[in-house]
């Protein structure tokens, strides 16, 4: 059976869109995994990574983002990075289990505003994490990303230590926090995440703290009526690729990713910065108060509890940021 004209035009343009397609394939593809939503600003600024990365590299890079930790949890990435299995991943302080200076990055009352927190992230001490992170964890930070200010919600207004009178509160199990809330006053205890609406909702503790985000998203307005504006913890988490990976890539290449990540780290914070103006005025409309408290007081009280449980390496540094 012989073809026609047509038939032999019709093969011969569908065999050159393959050749085409090919030709356009990535030379390399990074998968980035990490424990956040699709609607959180972590992993819209990872998409956006991946977008910038493929335009500078004409589509030679190309970047899969996988969320809610369907590449695996962060520990397990973290693994999986410096057994070359994993590319990339968004993490923080957990990185401190193998360089200890990455505790810096979630220190209570460390750091007074978030203009303060990203001239130590983007300065000499962010430097010196930066550095050890790649020495300790051969992972490699390449850009930081912000997190929303831990904020203490109540059913009474709380200005002061002096207002939290034993005030019996769910904090995350970590001895830091623990022992810094109970030197403020409260009378804090660790519980499961899952358990803590119907626990506030039946009394069985009186208080939380969180972001605004999660204070949000678990409904905690249901049950609380004030959030007292503690900013006890700023923080921030780094987009990070692995050594082994960066060590693949050409010099330009290096280049181009660095340039992703600039462009990822000031879209996340265009993001981050409208979602927490947006959080406010949602708990507001659903009738919670924001208070204002005395954060120097707070401050002062925390001292000799975090100085308490931060190793010896970071603790000079730490009794810097108490001293400012």
């Amino acid at each position: 059976m012989k073809l026609s004209v047509l038939g032999k035009s019709i093969i011969g343009a569908l065999a050159a869109g393959l050749l085409a397609t090919s030709a356009l394939a990535a030379d390399m593809t990074l998968k980035l995994g990490h424990l956040a939503n699709e609607d959180n600003p972590w992993h819209k600024a990872s998409v956006k990574f991946g977008e910038e990365l493929s335009r500078l590299t004409d589509g030679r890079i190309e970047v899969e983002v996988y969320a809610n930790e369907s590449l695996g949890k962060e520990v397990d990435l973290i693994n999986g990075m410096q057994l070359g299995t994993v590319d990339m991943t968004i993490t923080g302080e957990t990185l401190q289990n193998w360089a200890p200076m990455a505790a810096l990055l979630a220190v209570p009352y460390a750091y007074s505003s978030i203009e303060n927190m990203d001239e130590v992230a983007s300065g000499e001490i962010g430097d010196q994490i930066e550095a050890q992170i790649i020495e300790k964890v051969q992972i490699r930070p390449i850009a930081y990303f912000a997190r929303g200010p831990r904020d203490l919600t109540s059913n009474r207004p709380i200005k002061s230590p002096d207002d939290l009178n034993g005030l019996k509160m769910r904090v995350p199990n970590v001895p830091l926090f623990v022992d810094v809330w109970k030197a403020l006053g409260a009378n804090p205890g660790p519980m499961a995440f899952s358990e803590v609406f119907t626990s506030l909702q039946n009394g069985t503790i009186e208080a939380q703290e969180n972001p605004l985000a999660l204070i949000r998203s678990a409904n905690f307005y249901e049950v609380q009526k004030f959030v007292n504006m503690t900013d006890h913890v700023r923080s921030w988490i780094y987009l990070t690729i692995a050594e082994s990976t960066w060590n693949k890539l050409s010099d330009a290449d290096k280049e181009a990713v660095m340039e992703a990540a600039a462009a990822a780290q000031a879209y996340e914070r265009e993001l981050f910065n409208a979602s927490l103006s947006d959080d406010r005025k949602f708990l507001e409309s659903k009738g919670m108060t924001f208070v204002e408290v005395d954060g120097a007081a707070f401050q002062a009280k925390a001292k000799d509890a975090v100085l308490a449980n931060v190793n010896d390496e970071i603790k000079p540094i730490v009794e810097g940021f108490f001293a400012q």
